[in-house]
């Protein structure tokens, strides 16, 4: 073999060895990622949707335990599993009720560099911190939403840990039950992926002259799995391939809502474009082929925003005008406190405190919570559950 060509290999083995050594002193002493985020009590409050003596009036009359004290005796905050139990306490849960359809969100662009995987991550982690029961799904053999959640796909997930198992030809698991796995997250779990995913495109690309069959039955097959495992959330958040193939199909097709990221890019905008419009005639050949594909909602939403940027803007008033109320009117802003976190292999809502400037920090904070409970919102609307208009809004509405 030409020796350019084994040195992709070692190229590949040398970065993964890197991926490793970042994962192990981004989460010493134990080279396991945790969640060290605390809130503290307006916060927890605001979250609640409660005042912040009630909570206290709990934590006095026992049925809350009080806040952990440092050891300066300063209330340390309360963990997301402490704010879980909160909301049991307090009668301040979110989640759905059950005959409410558990929300199963695809977040596809065929082009990459979207950010996809850091919407997928953050709107995990959003909808955590808000008190939704969450499953990720990587179907990405790339494998960035696994790593973001603090696992390295080459060295500690196999070939059975992941989709494969449940989706290849020769299928050795009947339901997805078998892959999921906890995360630091209370209440986020994650099903993760890794290179040898990518061999289901494979094994179906050489399914013969049966092949479409094979094809319409792993569709419907993801889709009933998924629809199972569904029945312990309310929100199911499925990462697919950045490329037209067979995994990203039957993701297409198990979804029951479709966010589209884009960057505010000519060419992103072009690309999106191409992608609705192949998505388009998929859809309408899986209609023929009796596959039906239903979308409570589909939103477009801009993930990487620069605001001091004028062909930015420009960008953005074209979406505007090309997608009317279909593109979100919250942007995800370009920031370099999830770049910073990233490195981390975090999110910004795993932060304890803030890695660059307080400002910097509260200011992506709020644009991400702003920006995701636009997604709550559609999520909650399809449980007919809208949340009331503020007084302030309906004053200026008069």
């Amino acid at each position: 073999m030409n020796a350019m060509v084994n040195h992709i290999g070692e190229l590949a083995e040398a970065g993964e060895r890197m991926i490793e050594r970042l994962r192990r002193k981004a989460f010493l002493p134990e080279s396991r990622k945790g969640l060290n985020v605390r809130f503290g009590i307006a916060e927890a409050a605001q979250l609640l949707g409660c005042s912040t003596n009630r909570i206290r009036m709990a934590e006095d009359d026992g049925r809350l335990p009080p806040a952990p004290a440092g050891g300066n005796g300063r209330r340390l905050g309360y963990s997301v599993e402490e704010l879980q139990q909160m909301r049991e306490v307090l009668g301040a849960s979110p989640a759905r009720a059950p005959l409410d359809i558990p929300a199963i969100i695809a977040v596809q662009n065929f082009k990459g560099g979207v950010g996809k995987s850091t919407v997928t991550c953050h709107l995990a982690h959003y909808f955590a911190v808000q008190g939704y029961r969450v499953l990720v799904v990587d179907c990405d053999s790339q494998a960035t939403t696994t790593t973001l959640f603090g696992f390295n796909p080459h060295f500690n997930i196999t070939r059975e840990e992941t989709l494969y198992p449940y989706l290849s030809i020769d299928p050795t698991q009947a339901d997805l039950l078998y892959a999921v796995k906890t995360t630091p997250w209370p209440n986020v779990d994650l099903i993760p992926s890794n290179l040898e995913l990518f061999d289901v495109e494979y094994e179906l690309a050489a399914s013969g002259s049966d092949g479409q069959s094979v094809l319409a039955a792993r569709f419907r097959k993801l889709k009933q799995g998924l629809a199972d495992l569904a029945r312990n959330y309310d929100v199911v958040l499925l990462d697919p391939p950045p490329a037209l193939g067979t995994i990203s199909l039957a993701v297409m097709q198990a979804a029951n809502a479709l966010l589209v990221p884009l960057a505010a890019t000519t060419p992103d905008f072009c690309s999106t474009v191409q992608f609705l419009s192949m998505m388009d005639q998929v859809l309408q050949q899986l209609a023929l082929a009796g596959i039906d594909v239903e979308y409570s909602f589909l939103r477009l939403i801009c993930s990487k925003f620069d605001g001091n940027d004028p062909s930015h803007a420009m960008v953005r008033t074209i979406m505007e005008q090309s997608f009317g109320p279909a593109l979100l009117p919250v942007p995800i802003l370009e920031s370099a406190e999830i770049s910073h976190a990233a490195m981390r292999m975090m999110t910004i809502y795993e932060l304890e405190r803030p890695i660059g400037t307080p400002k910097t920090h509260k200011r992506c904070r709020a644009n991400l919570d702003e920006a995701m409970g636009q997604i709550e919102q559609l999520v909650r609307q399809g449980w007919g559950r809208v949340e009331p208009a503020r007084e302030e809004d309906l004053l200026h509405a008069a």
